[in-house]
């Protein structure tokens, strides 16, 4: 079976797996069967169909399980989202509509050869400087749960941070070919591209108050730096530094404080994050309400889960048990719904799509290519460990999105336009070794 053959046969899969979870959701809303349930999935079908047939004649040779995994994440999170909200479903399944839109535009753009790319590495650099940037202006910059994330124009609210990432890449990817042999030198000077970054990451974090995002472009950094130096001193001095300007934002930044406080002790009175009131961390004006009731909705689904749209995320009176829930906390949700099994099985395809990404890099001949492949892949799989660590309380908490699955328009097409570079470089490299 061909490629693509292979890829048309897993959305079918994918198609029939999204049918039966709105189905399964729109019983226990409505407790009636009807066939309208299985108009999310046709409507799936549909649309990754067009996204299928770009990609055959696009990059016929490219990985022929990135894209079926990711509609099945997305169609995972349009589910939930829906269970949660039918009408935010709607508004996310607009967004999953223009982020592939942008998918196919990027094979089309880049398909002779994405390489070129590199000649403008610079220009992405300061792009997303640029976009990191933005939520620090004021009148456009919003806080929203302490960190200043978001961007508001007009209606439209997004967050620069999840394109800065793609952006970044592509610099790190061209800037470490070039002077991947002077840095593996190890000369005193040729630190100075770790501190710029080590820098900016700060200031990030600083004027973000956002530990999480710092974490992910620095640590993206670190691993392209290991990666085309094969100097594993970088890393230790890089975490080194990482922890030290950690360590001074906690110390002077508030915010920060109260998150590794709701981390370290999220079931204590401590007058931190109770607000300063010492309040019990049960009590909805509790900074550690949220997390609280996040690992108790974790634990209630215990092995197998009550199934889709059988969960309790609110009240006898109808309140939220659990603010953010389709964003921040849908791990929570999805945990609970499908039980520690299920959940089990979603990371796995998390994991998957990294084994297929990491694939591509070794597999890609020339340093460009791997070092792209290689900062998407570890940004996409170190994004997911965040978010998911921060809701198991193994880190602490942050706003970084569950990708393909969080209600959100800027990281769906963010992933949509990594996996785009995924498969670029696939096709590339499978051609060439006569795949």
């Amino acid at each position: 079976m061909s490629l693509r053959n292979r890829e048309l046969l897993n959305l079918l899969v994918v198609a029939v797996v999204t049918g039966l979870g709105f189905a399964s959701v729109y019983i226990a809303r409505q407790a009636v069967i009807s066939t309208g349930s299985l108009s999310y999935g046709i409507f799936f079908l549909c649309l990754y169909l067009v996204a299928h047939f770009a990609v055959r004649f696009t990059v016929p040779h490219a990985d022929p399980y990135l894209l079926p995994m990711a509609g099945l994440l997305s169609a995972v999170g349009v589910t939930e989202i829906y269970r949660l909200e039918p009408g935010d479903a709607f508004r996310q399944g607009l967004w999953i509509v223009i982020a592939l839109a942008l998918f196919v535009a990027t094979l089309v753009l880049l398909r002779r050869d994405y390489r070129r790319l590199e000649s403008y590495k610079y220009l992405f650099g300061l792009s997303a400087i640029g976009l990191l940037a933005l939520p620090a202006l004021p009148h456009f910059g919003q806080t929203v749960n302490g960190a200043r994330l978001w961007v508001r124009i007009g209606s439209l609210q997004f967050q620069p941070g999840e394109l800065a990432k793609i952006m970044l890449i592509v610099f790190l990817a061209g800037y470490l070919r070039e002077k991947r042999e002077v840095l593996a030198q190890g000369r005193l000077k040729d630190f100075g591209p770790l501190l710029v970054i080590w820098g900016a990451c700060m200031l990030v974090l600083v004027e973000t108050k956002d530990l999480g995002s710092a974490l992910l472009y620095f640590a993206i950094f670190l691993a392209m730096l290991y990666v085309a130096t094969s100097r594993l001193t970088y890393v230790w001095i890089g975490l080194g530094l990482f922890l030290a300007g950690a360590y001074a934002a906690y110390e002077k930044v508030p915010h920060i404080r109260e998150r590794v406080t709701i981390w370290l002790h999220p079931w204590t009175d401590h007058p931190v994050h109770c607000a300063l009131t010492g309040k019990p961390a049960l009590r909805q004006d509790c900074a550690s309400y949220q997390l609280v009731k996040s690992l108790y909705s974790i634990a209630n689904g215990g092995w197998g889960g009550p199934g889709l749209g059988r969960g309790t995320f609110e009240t006898t009176a109808g309140r939220p048990l659990i603010p953010d829930l389709r964003s921040d906390f849908i791990y929570s949700a999805l945990a609970q719904e499908l039980g520690l099994v299920g959940i089990a099985a979603l990371i796995l395809v998390y994991m998957l799509v990294a084994t297929r990404g990491f694939r591509i890099s070794l597999l890609a001949e020339d340093g460009f290519s791997k070092l792209l492949a290689l900062g998407l892949t570890f940004g996409f799989a170190f994004q997911t460990f965040i978010i998911v660590g921060g809701v198991l309380r193994l880190i602490p908490l942050t706003g970084i999105t569950f990708p393909f699955v969080s209600y959100g328009g800027s990281s769906v097409v963010a992933n949509f336009v990594l996996l785009a570079g995924l498969l670029l470089v696939s096709n590339r490299a499978n051609r060439e070794a006569g795949r």
